[in-house]
């Protein structure tokens, strides 16, 4: 356990132009989450600080893009966010925001602070100007073409199709999203945050005093040191985010980067009047928990600032995991791609630890993961349900059936439960290793191993045979069992919260803390407990089936939405076009070709005479839904014969890009036989 006298957790700020999906519970507030609660459970003093990110120019794009306010914008997914969290579980102190007044106070006297005392530099340099908007462009306002790749909808600061980190200058055929026009080069000052100045103090911190961080940290902030750290300006031409605190300075805000992190400052003041204790006292632990995107923000350009302010706490680890990616694909905000945690939230109501535990069990932490509505399946039903709602269940029902719930004395011990007793206090000292180093995937699986060391346990003892034989015997397998089943109560506190509620009801049985784990007598001779009731459901097939339609819809929208048209064939004469004679008709019959998916065989009234035609949309349309519909028909066609059937001429559909068809009739009646010119 830390020597500290209590711990800081912050996790990273969620932008609030959507919602929360499955790629931030895994990489940062999941994991958050399970290490204050196991510090909670140790009796330790911690706060969980959490805030939405509500500046920069996700924001304003998305506020552009619907016609509102970026105030409205943040404000509806603040409440979407704060709301999905509680309900999950999410366990914060304080869950805030930076568009409060507190919060632009405090990033406010910080950059001040930095300017008064020097430790900014001032430079003019040109940037991206949209002369019919008459506004500077910040990064996400550019787009072009990738340098590296191709991409076509590169970002100025980042090509989302390659990965590749970008600036504007870089982008071929840079355009202006405001106006749509080329944007020009124009001087703007600004200031910045002389990062090569503290490379010097960030090698003997992070590369000499830090290397006990995970190698995924470190050895980005390696790389980042290593190539040679260049001043970062600190302030951008915006009219949302925090006003650039100098007198006769308008017209920009502070660069989210700069205050999105000292969120964590103004939240802990909004939540404490005593917050400089856990920001300005050296027995104070900060921990960052983020996902890798954000690794150069805390460990170098935040910790800059605060080392530059010169009066608070630097953070002691920052556990960063790696990315979850969605059925193999990267989870994409603007593609739809993620599973949603408020709707996760409504398809599965009292499924909120079955989640957690899906994402602990195959969190990212040393290398991307993949999430897959399969294996959310398989770890339910095999794992949570087979091994620990099964051993919770025969141990409680047991107890019921033989003692109506009352815990029976133990007798005298075999080698095998004295074993399986020690074996509890093996399991706590794993547990408690893995999460100290932060491997809180290899800490899950820890603990699990108490509800198999169960399972195992009553599985070789076979009390319902033993029962018939030596009914004292069963008396001290079930008492063990039983204080197996308490002891779950505080191991899997952390990851289930949700459930071992649950199951402390049905042993009617007081929240323990962690000192208590590994005792072999919690649940004492003679202790009532409650009638059980299941602590997890399977999950069916036609449950997972759903939610991987939603992806294919998902999938296919996409494609719909990204899809190009077919280049235009090459010019005809007007005498060509002349030759070609399409009437619209009414549908009088149709009904499927036989042995066939795709053909209708329909008879249509022409105007001119009534004939039958085999169109292959028999995938998208029913026969009867066509009788008395109008189409467009292709009269002098030359007749061709399709499975027997002679068609006399074709319907006319448009072609979706994704290969689907939709006929091309009128919109409003018309008399059959009318010409389409």
């Amino acid at each position: 356990m830390s020597k500290f006298k209590r711990t800081l957790i912050t996790t990273a700020l969620p932008y609030a132009n959507g919602p929360i999906h499955i790629g931030h519970l895994a990489g940062v507030y999941v994991p958050a989450d399970i290490y204050a609660r196991y510090l909670r459970l140790n009796n330790k003093e911690v706060l969980l600080i959490g805030g939405s990110d509500e500046h920069g120019v996700p924001i304003t794009l998305k506020a552009k893009n619907e016609g509102i306010t970026p105030q409205d914008v943040v404000d509806k997914f603040h409440g979407i966010i704060k709301d999905s969290f509680q309900k999950f579980g999410i366990s914060f102190d304080v869950y805030s925001r930076t568009s409060s007044k507190i919060h632009h106070e405090t990033a406010s006297e910080i950059f001040k602070k930095l300017y008064d005392d020097g430790k900014l530099i001032e430079k003019t340099s040109a940037q991206y100007y949209d002369e019919e908007n008459k506004q500077f462009l910040a990064d996400r306002y550019i787009t072009g073409t990738c340098p590296k790749c191709g991409f076509e909808k590169a970002y100025g600061d980042q090509c989302e199709s390659c990965g590749t980190s970008l600036s504007p200058n870089e982008l071929i055929n840079p355009t202006s999203m405001i106006s749509g026009n080329h944007p020009v080069l124009k001087e703007t000052k600004h200031w910045y945050l002389p990062l090569d100045q503290y490379e010097p103090w960030l090698k003997e911190w992070i590369l000499e005093g830090h290397k006990e961080w995970k190698p995924n940290v470190y050895g980005q902030c390696k790389s980042w040191i290593d190539s040679g750290l260049m001043p970062r300006a600190v302030t951008r031409d915006l009219d949302w985010g925090v006003p650039v605190p100098i007198e006769g300075v308008e017209g920009k805000v502070l660069y989210v980067w700069f205050d999105a992190p000292i969120g964590y400052i103004s939240a802990t003041k909004e939540l404490t009047p005593e917050w400089e204790k856990y920001w300005k006292d050296p027995e104070t632990r900060m921990l960052h928990f983020i996902g890798k995107d954000n690794i150069v923000f805390h460990c170098i350009i935040f910790p800059s600032v605060l080392k530059a302010e010169g009066s608070y706490n630097l953070p002691e680890n920052v556990p960063a995991n790696e990315f979850l990616n969605l059925e193999n694909e990267k989870i994409s905000t603007s593609r739809n791609w993620a599973v949603w945690l408020h709707e996760y939230l409504e398809d599965f109501p009292g499924k909120e630890d079955v989640l957690k535990y899906v994402l602990t069990a195959n969190a990212p932490e040393t290398k991307d993961n993949d999430f897959t509505w399969k294996d959310f399946q398989t770890r339910n039903n095999s794992e949570l349900v087979a091994v620990l709602g099964n051993f919770v269940n025969r141990a409680l029902v047991l107890t019921q059936k033989y003692y109506d719930g009352v815990v029976p004395e133990r007798g005298e011990l075999t080698d095998y439960d004295k074993a399986t007793l020690a074996a509890m206090s093996t399991i706590k000292a794993e547990v408690d290793k893995s999460l100290e180093t932060f491997r809180i995937r290899e800490s899950l699986k820890n603990a699990m191993d108490l509800a198999r060391l169960g399972n195992k346990y009553l599985a070789d003892e076979e009390p319902w045979k033993v029962v018939k034989t030596d009914a004292e015997r069963v008396k001290t397998i079930m008492n063990i069992s039983l204080q197996i089943t308490a002891n779950l109560t505080i191991c899997l506190e952390p990851f289930l919260p949700f459930t071992m509620d649950k199951l402390r009801g049905f042993l009617n049985f007081p929240k323990m803390d962690w000192d208590k784990l590994g005792e072999t007598d919690l649940l004492k001779a003679g202790h009532k407990t409650n009638k059980p009731e299941l602590l997890f459901e399977k999950i069916e097939d036609n449950v997972i089936e759903a939610q991987l339609q939603k992806l294919q819809d998902t999938k296919k929208a996409n494609e719909l939405a990204e899809a190009k048209a077919a280049p235009a064939k090459e010019n005809i004469e007007f005498d060509d076009f002349s030759k070609i004679d399409i009437r619209v008709g009414t549908v009088i019959e149709a009904e499927k070709v036989a042995k066939t998916k795709k053909l209708l065989k329909l008879l249509n009234d022409t105007g001119i005479d009534q004939r039958t035609v085999v169109s292959g949309i028999a995938e998208y349309y029913k026969p009867e839904v066509l009788i008395g519909k109008q189409v467009s028909i292709l009269v002098n066609l030359a007749p061709k014969k399709l499975r027997g059937i002679e068609s006399q001429g074709m319907i006319l559909c448009a072609e979706n890009a994704d290969g689907s068809l939709s006929i091309v009739t009128p919109d409003s009646e018309v008399k059959p036989g009318s010409e389409i010119r």
